[in-house]
């Protein structure tokens, strides 16, 4: 004789047929850095520390906090005449992961040299939000370098209609000529190529950057505005058309 089952059981046997839910955080980010023949062994580490040392900051720890999940959604990529992902995917809700963000960053060696393949990279940005198994309410895609050159694969152009179709902010920080210049300095105009050529989507911004210690508060800064989704408008930020 087969065991009658109640409405509970029913609907607890259906659940647990479904697949696992997609893991929901408030943002997705895909933080994509110069890894080109421009930036050298120092100013690499500097772009890692910068990143490593905001992620790890009480301010940007209580910006996630007060998130509706508390918790976002980190990938780390550089680019030069290839693309790397430097630390994979990884949900940040605290100290210690952060920490373990920061720590896996620091320690990974260098796998990108040569040339820019910006649009490439751009677009790798968007499938790796794409082809994730996780459900944020933004999509934001956070692109630093210290030029727009594009030296390979698809066009800059090309590539921002990619990401903006599906639905992904692009927010971007130039990096001018750090003092001392030890790399091929930026143009001068390249926060305005940053403006018409590169950024684009729901508040897409941008902050620059021309010395270490700009690098490092302007990522902050950047990383808290992104989290929050709050609009900035200090002098230096460019705001999307």
């Amino acid at each position: 004789m087969r065991p009658i089952l109640t409405v509970s059981a029913l609907i607890l046997s259906a659940l647990l047929a479904l697949p696992a839910a997609a893991q929901d955080v408030d943002l997705e980010l895909v933080l994509i850095t110069d890894a080109s023949g421009s930036i050298d062994p120092v100013e690499l580490q500097m772009q890692r520390g910068g990143y490593a040392s905001a992620l790890t900051s009480p301010e940007v720890l209580a910006a996630i906090g007060n998130t509706a999940y508390g918790s976002i959604a980190v990938t780390y990529l550089e680019f030069a005449a290839n693309t790397d992902v430097v630390v994979p995917w990884t949900t940040i809700s605290n100290q210690a992961e952060a920490q373990a963000f920061a720590d896996a960053l620091s320690q990974a060696p260098r796998r990108a040299y040569g040339g820019n393949v910006i649009g490439a990279a751009l677009m790798q940005g968007a499938d790796l939000i794409e082809g994730n198994e996780i459900d944020g309410w933004r999509k934001v895609i956070d692109f630093s370098s210290d030029s727009l050159r594009n030296m390979g694969g698809p066009s800059i152009e090309a590539a921002r209609e990619y990401v903006l179709a599906a639905g992904i902010t692009i927010n971007g920080l130039p990096v001018l000529c750090l003092d001392p210049c030890s790399g091929r300095p930026a143009g001068p105009n390249l926060e305005q190529e940053y403006q018409d050529r590169l950024i684009g989507g729901n508040g897409a911004f941008l902050v620059t950057a021309d010395s270490d210690q700009s690098f490092a508060d302007a990522v902050k800064r950047k990383l808290i505005v992104e989290i929050s989704g709050r609009h900035i408008g200090a002098p230096r930020d460019l705001a999307n058309r």
